[in-house]
């Protein structure tokens, strides 16, 4: 075990790109696995296999061209740094994202039942979901592409 973390720096200076897509999926993939364990029932392993589909085709190549994007039209680790990346984010890629996560899921929430999709169904995860996703999008801001 002690190897890997020694070996996983090395890669990922040498190869970002695929080891960025590798990260991505494999967090996205564990999240939906995690989400639908807390919800209960059994792990829907295709829909898991959909998800990391959809993350290692567009959402990690998409991250990791504009956030490389983004620190060289816009250098450095200032609040207003920050800041002016994090506005540009959400009024240029933003729209991208979120247009990409709707045409993923369209073909899952043609299967959910009626009441899951009621105004009063969601669970404090489902709260909690979307601020963290905010958080952790905009986390890889604060550090610079070189590692």
């Amino acid at each position: 075990m002690a190897g890997w973390w020694r070996v996983l720096p090395r890669a990922a200076r040498r190869y970002p790109w695929p080891t960025n897509v590798a990260v991505y999926a494999s967090l996205f993939s564990a999240g939906d696995a995690l989400q639908q364990r807390l919800k209960g029932g059994p792990t829907d392993w295709q829909q898991t296999r959909r998800v990391a589909t959809v993350v290692v085709a567009f959402h990690a190549n998409f991250s990791y061209v504009w956030l490389r994007l983004l620190e060289r039209a816009l250098p450095g680790r200032t609040p207003r740094a920050i800041l002016a990346k994090v506005l540009c984010d959400q009024v240029l890629a933003a729209p991208i994202a979120v247009s990409a996560f709707y045409a993923e899921w369209s073909d899952v929430l043609a299967f959910c039942t009626g009441d899951q999709l009621l105004p009063g169904s969601s669970s404090l995860e489902n709260i909690l979901q979307w601020p963290l996703w905010l958080f952790l999008g905009h986390l890889s801001l604060l550090f610079t592409t070189k590692w």
